[in-house]
């Protein structure tokens, strides 16, 4: 059993109150509306800063005790925000240091949100102040269940206070040793060695840029300076109310911040999602959606997440904003519940009458009243959600796990070499996770430190990186009996990314693939190679690694180039385990048919025996069996035996009809 926040299923969203203070009567038509809708929490007081610290020192609270005070009344949770993402005009026009600096050493102006220097005291006793403030008058506030901690951090600042401290941070990092830092980032090419740390600055366009060691230093130091102020945010809030969870919401593919590091701070994890549904591309985005839903669960193994914003709607930021169909919306709420999620929550609870995101979806339309397709939905999806409380606190077990590592990720889009046009990490992860969820198998997503042991297979597509201990740890997997799947620039270099010497893949990697890399070749996108595997052709695309086998067996070879009819799939025994090598890149189907394989050969079972056809996607949490249509017609399943359908508490046996965006939750009866 995870960890249980709640008894429910929450489901709310964004709501802006402060912004209809001159209207309070929409007040008591939002709870109406909310209570129609089944909604039963809402987020408030996100960038509410102006509106309750007015003047420096001037406090009003009496709209928001209003508010909090209507919710109870309503049954209405409140999850409580507090308002560091945007701070008032008089707080950056008395203090400018809080204000961010460009990498040009130019100080921002006042405007937009996340605007502040993460290192200023100034700002950081401001934030900790109002912080206090808030929980010392809501601590015993019988509606506030949980704390909201700013919104979506992100950004950076090159002011000298920052400046300063990615200094200080460097001298911790390297030892107070400058000598080890110009060894590490291998600063004798170019004549870039530093005498002193005070010599360094942080990358930029127009200083240095080059250097990845300095990069991947600047962007841990970037993690660690969100989770300090992080920590400083909530420092009052964990004094007064010990008892109230914390969190904040993390962003999609966002990655300036680590948040597999920024995870381990928080109560829950939760994060916000918006696909790009309806615009030709629908299984794609599911497949992405079901990957980060499974990545930031296991950031946190052991409880559910939130899925803190998505739209009822549309968004208002890309480029053409297109309605989605009926019944999406529901649908991509399902899967994320079938993947932990204990929430489904919006952006927006009502759409505001000016500003950026006026035209942003919303439950309750500029129109005010519920008589619309939007909210018909939102009420549907409400009732549907009290009825499946028996997933709340479940967890989503699997077998199997797929290795997205975040400082990977930044090593692997930072340097300079083979193809640098076609380099998508994200995308190689999906390619590979895809075949597995395809089939019902459940995937975790974890870093190259998380436990691999638990595991009957790990696959880890372009490891390129390899932090202090993960060659032994890959080596002590494998030989005790695990079966271990890598791809092409695999093990090339350090966690400051210097290349391993003695051949790659790196160290005694050699003996567990049974395989060593000589060359490796980057194609144009208009010449592509060929790569036979099980006796099928596939297109090589972009990238592959000249290989030599020693001692692995070869299943599949180069068909072009001067490499032809050398290796390019090999399987190694090695102790009890195996370790599978893939040293091209193909962007059609050569991971679903490894995978395919490799899942038979090792008898890797499916959460549930149930045959599933394209675009029908299988995720079992707890007892619950999740199956849900992503495609643009109906679809046939058969199940395998009787099912108690948990929504309608039916017998449900043989052929099933899933309309679009349809889905069935099922358990064993």
């Amino acid at each position: 059993m995870a960890k249980k926040f709640f008894d429910h299923i929450i489901h709310g969203g964004d709501y802006n109150p402060d912004q209809w203070i001159k209207t309070p009567e929409i007040w008591d038509e939002d709870m109406r509306l909310m209570k129609l809708a089944h909604i039963n929490s809402a987020t408030v007081g996100i960038f509410s800063w102006a509106a309750i610290e007015r003047e420096e020192g001037v406090y009003d609270f009496e709209w928001l005790d209003t508010i909090l005070d209507k919710m109870h009344r309503n049954g209405i949770s409140a999850i409580l925000a507090t308002p560091s993402g945007a701070r008032p005009a008089w707080l950056a026009e008395k203090y400018s240091e809080v204000l961010r600096t460009d990498e040009n050493g130019i100080r921002n102006k006042f405007g937009e949100r996340h605007n502040h220097c993460l290192t200023s005291s100034i700002y950081r006793e401001k934030v900790r102040n109002i912080n206090r403030k808030l929980a010392e008058r809501y601590k015993n506030h019988p509606a506030l269940k949980m704390w909201h901690i700013s919104n979506e951090y992100s950004g950076e600042c090159h002011c000298a206070l920052c400046c300063e401290a990615f200094r200080k941070w460097l001298k911790e990092y390297y030892h107070n040793d400058i000598d080890e830092l110009n060894f590490k980032w291998w600063n004798g090419f170019w004549s870039h060695s530093f005498n002193s740390f005070e010599q360094i600055n942080p990358p930029s366009g127009r200083g240095e840029s080059n250097t990845t060691g300095l990069y991947l230093a600047w962007k841990r130091f970037i993690t660690d300076s969100h989770i300090s102020f992080f920590e400083n945010e909530i420092a009052p809030l964990r004094e007064i109310t010990p008892d109230i969870p914390v969190t904040t919401n993390f962003m999609r593919r966002y990655n300036g911040i680590d948040y597999q590091k920024f995870a381990g701070h928080v109560d829950l994890v939760s994060w916000d999602n918006y696909p790009a549904w309806d615009r030709g591309k629908n299984l794609g985005e599911a497949l992405e959606a079901a990957f980060l839903h499974d990545f930031f669960r296991s950031t946190k193994f052991g409880q559910p997440f939130f899925l803190m914003e998505s739209t009822p709607s549309l968004v208002n930021w890309h480029d053409v904003n297109k309605l989605p169909k009926s019944g999406i919306h529901e649908l991509a709420s399902m899967q994320a519940i079938a993947h932990g999620a204990d929430s489904i929550q919006y952006f927006q609870w009502r759409k505001g009458r000016g500003g950026d995101e006026k035209f942003h979806g919303a439950v309750v339309d500029h129109c005010g009243h519920e008589n619309t397709r939007v909210f018909s939905n939102v009420t549907k999806l409400g009732k549907v959600l009290e009825k499946l409380g028996s997933a709340v606190g479940t967890e989503t077990a699997s077998r199997v796990a797929v290795i997205y590592d975040w400082e990977n990720g930044w090593a692997v889009s930072s340097f300079c070499g083979y193809n640098n046009i076609h380099r998508d990490y994200v995308k190689e992860c999906i390619k590979w996770y895809a075949p597995f969820y395809k089939r019902g198998i459940g995937v975790d997503v974890i870093s190259m430190q998380d436990d691999f042991s638990k595991y009957d297979a790990v696959i880890a597509p372009f490891l390129y990186m390899l932090k202090d201990g993960t060659e032994e740890r890959i080596e002590k997997y494998v030989k005790n009996g695990g079966c271990f799947v890598a791809t092409y620039l695999t093990g090339i270099v350090d966690s400051d990314d210097l290349c391993k010497l003695g051949g790659f893949p790196a160290g005694n990697l050699k003996k567990v693939f049974g395989v060593w890399c000589e060359e490796t070749d980057s194609l144009p996108e208009d010449m592509p190679g060929k790569a036979e595997f099980n006796g099928k052709v596939y297109e090589v695309n972009h990238i592959c690694d000249i290989i030599h086998t020693n001692g692995a067996k070869v299943l599949g070879k180069y068909k072009s180039d001067f490499y032809n009819g050398q290796p390019c799939v090999t399987e190694n025994a090695f102790g009890k385990g195996k370790a599978y090598y893939a040293a091209f890149r193909n962007d059609s189907d050569f991971a679903d048919d490894f995978c395919e394989m490799f899942i038979k050969c090792n008898a890797i079972a499916p959460d549930a025996e149930i045959p599933l056809g394209d675009g029908i996607f299988l995720r079992k949490r707890g007892n619950n069996i999740f199956i849900m249509n992503f495609n643009d017609d109906e679809r046939d399943i058969v199940l395998d035996k009787e099912y108690t359908n948990v929504i309608t508490c039916e017998t449900v046996c043989g052929k099933i009809t899933l309309p679009v965006c349809g889905y069935i939750v099922i358990k064993q009866c």
